[in-house]
């Protein structure tokens, strides 16, 4: 059977959306799958790193990937799901086929600021804004199949 697939895009797929797909992967039980992808892919965050690993999630190993390359490839989204802000998003691709399109404002990892322990708390807080909307979602995903 094939998946369902799920787009998270940010500016750089360097935190927002390398979050976003994580947690969604993670909860979803069905028949979704996630990916990620920015308009100007940078490196992964860090600190992004270092608190998913304290909630059991290693992305460590992850890429950050451009959401152009994905659209020039001709790929298909069920939903395409920006989490950066109103004005970065209004870059990215209209994706053909049935897609929804969603947009979640959150704060931008890469902007925080203060000692390396004031930006974990920071990057923390968006974190598990970020998860609990993700949990939220897939609960109306859930409740949309049955």
């Amino acid at each position: 059977m094939n998946k369902e697939k799920i787009l998270f895009i940010c500016v750089h797929n360097s935190a927002r959306s390398q979050i976003a797909e994580a947690y969604f992967n993670y909860f979803i039980d069905n028949e979704y799958t996630a990916e990620s992808a920015g308009i100007e892919p940078g490196t992964l965050n860090q600190l992004v790193v270092e608190v998913m690993k304290e909630d059991g999630i290693d992305i460590s190993n992850n890429k950050t990937k451009s959401v152009f390359d994905f659209y020039k490839e001709g790929r298909l989204y069920s939903y395409v799901i920006t989490v950066c802000d109103k004005e970065a998003a209004e870059k990215c691709p209209i994706f053909p086929g049935k897609t929804k399109r969603i947009h979640w404002s959150f704060k931008d990892p890469s902007q925080v600021t203060g000692n390396k322990e004031e930006q974990l708390e920071i990057v923390r807080k968006i974190r598990d804004q970020i998860k609990e909307q993700i949990k939220k979602f897939i609960l109306e995903l859930n409740n949309n199949t049955e």
